[in-house]
């Protein structure tokens, strides 16, 4: 019995140590980041000297040049670029919107979605029939909507905390709504903005058109204007009220580009992986300063940290910025392609796409409530004293989702910053450098900085 406690107080201690030991490890990751940090300054030249960086854009082959000799700089084991093929889709002349009432022309701002097709050289006029959902779009069916344009206009759900949620919901007017509309006939398809907020900015995103269907042109309206068509439709009867809109946008032939990927060699494992990543590419309205240019430079500040402090992994830590997350993500489908091929032990993926906000957590994407438990008691305490102790369900990301289907044992884990202002922003023209809050930045790259510490000294 004697020998039993003695075990166990063994065990205590050597506990009470490790832990002891991870937070002094935190407390470090934390100093470097927020007195020696480099992502904010690395954030300004992507934003303001590369700028926009739509894939197959000559802004995006220059992030990647760029990136790769910032990587280089920081002298990580390995550097190097990954060949993928991307859409080339790009938006050409300024878009046009009217409100047509009567002799009254109202003069509106719209944003064509991604991959979207143009419309004729001399824009559409039609008569314009609003819903809130692709449900009440299959009740009005071909008699209502033959030879109009649909006016997708279901709100953003205001009542979820978390802003994803609400994005997710009104999203599929966007990303189906076009394809849904042209199968009833329709000549054009008009989608409010999926914002949170209220004003005259639209906000762009892609739309997928169903395979082998016709093919309509689909445009963002901003919040404001969507509130203002809607009141008019309210207030007079239909065929006084018409809309015309005029987009140049086209799809041109797939180019080469490239997701950029710097190492630190694990020191015990170099075959397993943990990766941490964000996306190069961005909409064209903008400078892609949350979507996802904070992603990117926190992701690769975590090795810069790592290598600041000393701090030699067990495992092999990847820092990937992945390419064609925003109209295709064919880099991310790269990226589990060709770990598949290399045989690839990846126990871990962290995304950071979500802004570069107050960090709140991590999300835990399709794993046991008893794993999940196990990782909150193990970590919740040390995430503690930085308020970022959110171990949750839910997704881990876009561009490391592809992992998933060829390592079924991953970890796919979201960075969860605090929501209440990206959709404000996404993919937005607000979406600048001068909305980046330089400690928010970095506050969030030590957050992601410590989880990857965690995972490579104890898993998960």
């Amino acid at each position: 019995m004697k020998k039993l406690l003695l075990l166990f107080a063994l065990l205590a201690s050597a506990t009470a140590s490790q832990a002891q030991q991870d937070s002094l490890m935190l407390r470090k990751l934390y100093d470097e980041a927020l007195v020696n940090g480099q992502c904010y300054e690395n954030l300004r030249y992507l934003c303001k000297k590369i700028g926009p960086r739509l894939s197959g854009s000559v802004g995006a082959q220059k992030s990647v040049e760029w990136s790769k000799k910032l990587m280089d700089t920081y002298g990580f084991d390995k550097v190097y670029l990954q060949e993928c093929m991307v859409p080339h889709w790009v938006r050409g002349a300024k878009e046009e919107a009217y409100i047509i009432d009567g002799k009254t022309r109202i003069k509106v701002p719209i944003a064509a979605l991604g991959m979207s097709v143009g419309t004729p050289a001399a824009g559409i006029t039609a008569n314009i029939v609003e819903v809130k959902s692709l449900k009440e779009l299959d009740q009005l069916g071909e008699s209502v909507i033959k030879g109009k344009i649909v006016f997708f206009n279901g709100p953003f759900d205001q009542r979820f905390i978390e802003t994803g949620a609400g994005y997710g919901a009104a999203g599929v007017q966007r990303f189906a709504g076009p394809s849904a509309a042209a199968k009833y006939g329709a000549v054009g398809a008009i989608v409010r903005s999926i914002s949170s907020a209220l004003d005259d900015f639209p906000h762009t995103g892609g739309t997928v058109y169903a395979e082998g269907g016709v093919k309509i042109p689909a445009a963002a309206i901003s919040t404001m204007a969507a509130n203002k068509l809607s009141n008019m439709l309210r207030l007079r009867k239909l065929p006084l009220i018409k809309f015309y809109f005029k987009q140049s946008c086209q799809t041109l032939p797939d180019v080469k580009s490239y997701n950029v990927i710097g190492e630190i060699t694990g020191s015990e494992n170099p075959n397993k992986f943990i990766t941490v990543g964000g996306h190069l590419d961005s909409w064209d309205l903008a400078e892609g300063a949350h979507d996802d240019g904070t992603g990117v430079m926190q992701s690769v500040e975590v090795l810069r940290i790592f290598k600041a402090v000393g701090y030699k992994p067990k495992n092999s830590v990847r820092a990937v910025f992945f390419m064609n997350e925003e109209n295709g993500h064919k880099g991310g489908l790269k990226y589990a392609e060709v770990a598949a091929q290399n045989n690839e032990d990846h126990i871990a993926a962290i995304e950071t796409d979500e802004g570069g906000f107050t960090p709140r957590g991590f999300s835990f994407q399709g794993i046991p409530a008893t794993q999940l438990k196990a990782i909150n008691e193990k970590y919740k305490s040390l995430f503690e004293p930085y308020e970022a102790d959110h171990l949750i369900a839910g997704g881990g990301g876009t561009d490391i989702g592809p992992l998933k289907d060829t390592r079924p044992a991953i970890v796919l884990i979201g960075f969860r910053p605090d929501s209440q202002r990206y959709f404000d922003l996404h993919h937005s023209s607000n979406d600048v450098f001068e909305n980046v809050n330089k400690r928010e930045l970095e506050l969030g790259a030590a957050a992601i900085a410590s989880l990857v510490y965690l995972i490579d000294q104890h898993g998960l």
